[in-house]
C-alpha cells in the first residue's frame, strides 16, 4: 500500500509491519512487533468499509493502551489505521451546527460530535482515512510540526504517485489543488499521543459535502484525485 509505507518513511522514519486484510473485528487485532527498531505498526485495511464508531472506540483503545505502556515506562510503537468509511458526518469538538445543510435530526447520514479539530466533514467510500496514532515524544513535541508533517506526506504521495502538484494555503490546513481541498485533517492529542488524522478523496463522490459547508469554508471546493 503505497501511502501507508509513505506515511512511515523519512518524515516519520521508522519500520513498519503491515497487517492486511485483516477479517477479525478491529479491536481485536493484536499484530505482533517482531523488531527491537523503533516501530510503526500498519493495519492496511484500505478495502474494507469500517463503521466510524468503530474504528473511533478502536483508536481511543490503542491510546489508552500506549498510556498504559508509557506509564510502564515501556516502548510505545507508533500505529497506522488505513481503511475507508460507511458514509457518514463528523465533527470537531467545537464545531458549529451552522455548517450543516440539513435538521441534525433528519441527517441523511450519522452525525458524530468527536473530540478532535476542526469543523464537519464527510466519509465514505472511495475516499483513503488515514489514523495515525503515535507519540510525539518519540518524533517532535510540536503540534505543528505534525499537521505540517502529514501535509507534506500527502503532498509528495500525490507529486510521486499520480504526477498531482498539490500544496499548502497559507493559514489553512490539508493539502490543495487550487481551490480545492483533496485531504483534510483533524487530530487530537492527548498526552503527546495523537489520534484520528487524515482522509484522502480517491474516488469519492463528493455529493455529500454539498450538504455540509466542508470545515467550515464557505468559499472554498472539495476535490478528489479521480476529478469531476
Amino acid at each position: 500500500m503505497i501511502l501507508a509505507t509513505n506515511l512511515c518513511f523519512r518524515t516519520i522514519p521508522t519500520t513498519c509491519t503491515t497487517v492486511k486484510q485483516q477479517k477479525d473485528p478491529p479491536h481485536q487485532l493484536n499484530p505482533v512487533i517482531p523488531t527491537k527498531t523503533k516501530s510503526c505498526e500498519c493495519f492496511d485495511l484500505h478495502k474494507e468499509l469500517i463503521p466510524y464508531e468503530k474504528a473511533w472506540s478502536w483508536q481511543k483503545q490503542i491510546v489508552k493502551q500506549k498510556k498504559s505502556l508509557l506509564q510502564e515506562h515501556e516502548d510505545c510503537p507508533d500505529t497506522l489505521i488505513v481503511l475507508q468509511h460507511n458514509p457518514v458526518y463528523t465533527m470537531g469538538t467545537g464545531s458549529s451546527e451552522n455548517y450543516l445543510n440539513f435538521d441534525v435530526k433528519e441527517a441523511p447520514f450519522d452525525v458524530y460530535r468527536t473530540e478532535r479539530g476542526g469543523e464537519v466533514t464527510y466519509h465514505g467510500p472511495g475516499q483513503l482515512v488515514m489514523y495515525p496514532i503515535i507519540n510525539l515524544r518519540n518524533h517532535k513535541m510540536d503540534l505543528h510540526w505534525y499537521l505540517r508533517t502529514l501535509e507534506e506526506v500527502v503532498i509528495r504521495v500525490l507529486s510521486s504517485t499520480f504526477s498531482i502538484k498539490a500544496s499548502r494555503i497559507e493559514g489553512l490546513t490539508g493539502v490543495w489543488i487550487g481551490n480545492q481541498k483533496l485531504a483534510a485533517i483533524g487530530v487530537r492529542v492527548s498526552k503527546w499521543i495523537t489520534y484520528h488524522g487524515l482522509a484522502l478523496n480517491v474516488t469519492t463522490d463528493l455529493t455529500p459535502f454539498s450538504w455540509i459547508v466542508p470545515c467550515g469554508l464557505r468559499h472554498r471546493q472539495v476535490g478528489s484525485i479521480k476529478g469531476p
